[in-house]
């Protein structure tokens, strides 16, 4: 992976995306989408119904899911065969091409390219791999923000002329789903991304001020194509700890918010029931009326296929433990809720008592009972209750090093 330069200079430089150079009606988008067993023909089946030529001479930047280390064709991250595809396209149509990503704190990117299968295609391909989070931020200013008033983008999003959401087609525990919209928060630098999910609750306001936020954003920053890997999506907890739901099917479009608005209709949800996507529409961002979008093939209820939520409010429950939850965020749940299905009975063994051992996430405890494994850096105002692990979230080897049967007996 080649690395950026990191001159740190301009880090204060108010960044603010063209509007796309694709070709498209904004009160009535079209949305393509293509079905079979191959995600590079998919996805180069769907592309080719959007002339991509007004990015001849042009940097386009490709940025996929890939912001966690784990293996192809989990439901995770985006397939590297769509990711291929969509390099080729763009190639073929003269562009300068690049994938990058900002990952998941804890998460080095070098490695979860390699592990995603992304690395391989991008060096047959002579592309370069972005690591979006070396070089300093830009900052985005956002006028009408309602949750937030400015971002902290990854440098590279203001450098390229056109930015390509390839999301995976996901359910998410907090936002309702995860797709190209959503997607774009991996944009932001470093740990400004977590910063999302500690945000006060605003007055008189019902919704989530996680997805007050995600609209805010994409008021300033969406992407100019979303291709949406439906290859094999995830159903339930995503977007990390849920199932994956193969679907074979990619879609491709110019307005970002009608593209997540038929995928919501495969899986069988109403945009209109997605906060952030209710909300951005509501401010003009686009479409997400189905009656209001033109999709090709016409007949793309046939592949609907209903995917299960995410509950409405987790509670990560494992025999043994008990989980005292207020006000985590996504990374930190997944985390945990993976670590204890991999080494969760394997703990259990190494308590003698049969006393449920008692993990605590999340930045809103007043209090914590002596003997608490306090799990993510939001906990840190416990750490003398019991056994404190940091990071933003913890890598799972981290947690499980740190595991003190000893002290986590030692209740008062």
């Amino acid at each position: 992976m080649k690395e950026p330069d990191t001159d740190k200079s301009g880090a204060d430089a108010n960044m603010v995306l063209p509007p796309t150079a694709f070709e498209f009606d904004p009160a009535r988008p079209s949305v393509f989408w293509a079905s079979a067993d191959d995600p590079y023909d998919n996805t180069r089946k769907a592309l080719a119904n959007i002339d991509i030529s007004p990015s001849k001479g042009k940097r386009v930047l490709l940025k996929p899911n890939v912001g966690r280390n784990v293996k192809p064709e989990t439901g995770i991250t985006t397939h590297p065969q769509v990711v291929a595809a969509a390099i080729d396209a763009f190639k073929e149509a003269g562009a300068e091409v690049a994938v990058g990503e900002s990952p998941i704190a804890g998460v080095t990117m070098l490695e979860a390219f390699e592990n995603s299968g992304i690395t391989a295609i991008a060096e047959e391909r002579d592309c370069q791999l972005i690591d979006m989070d070396v070089r300093p931020f830009v900052t985005s200013k956002i006028p009408d923000g309602a949750a937030i008033k400015s971002l902290r983008v990854c440098r590279e999003i203001s450098e390229y002329d056109i930015i390509v959401s390839i999301p995976v087609m996901k359910t998410h525990m907090h936002t309702g789903v995860t797709l190209s919209v959503k997607n774009m928060k991996g944009c932001l630098w470093r740990r400004s991304k977590v910063d999302f999910h500690m945000l006060s609750p605003l007055a008189g306001c019902e919704d989530k001020p996680l997805d007050i936020a995600i609209a805010d954003m994409s008021s300033v920053l969406r992407p100019h194509l979303s291709i949406i890997d439906g290859t094999i999506g995830m159903e339930g907890l995503g977007p990390s700890a849920g199932e994956p739901k193969p679907l074979g099917i990619v879609l491709a479009g110019v307005d970002a918010y009608a593209t997540d608005a038929v995928a919501c209709g495969i899986m069988g949800i109403s945009a209109s029931d997605v906060p952030h996507l209710r909300l951005g529409a509501q401010r003009g961002c686009g479409v997400i009326e189905l009656d209001s979008i033109d999709v090709s093939p016409e007949d793309w209820r046939d592949v609907q296929n209903s995917f299960a939520l995410a509950p409405d409010q987790l509670s990560i429950e494992f025999s043994g433990f008990t989980i005292l939850d207020e006000q985590s965020c996504s990374a930190c749940q997944s985390t945990l809720l993976m670590f204890l299905r991999r080494y969760g009975k394997q703990l259990r063994d190494e308590v003698s008592d049969e006393k449920d051992i008692v993990v605590a996430i999340g930045k809103g405890h007043k209090e914590l009972p002596l003997g608490t494994l306090c799990v993510g850096n939001c906990t840190a105002i416990h750490r003398n209750c019991g056994v404190f692990v940091s990071g933003c979230p913890p890598v799972a080897s981290e947690i499980l090093s740190r595991f003190d049967p000893y002290t986590l007996r030692q209740e008062g």
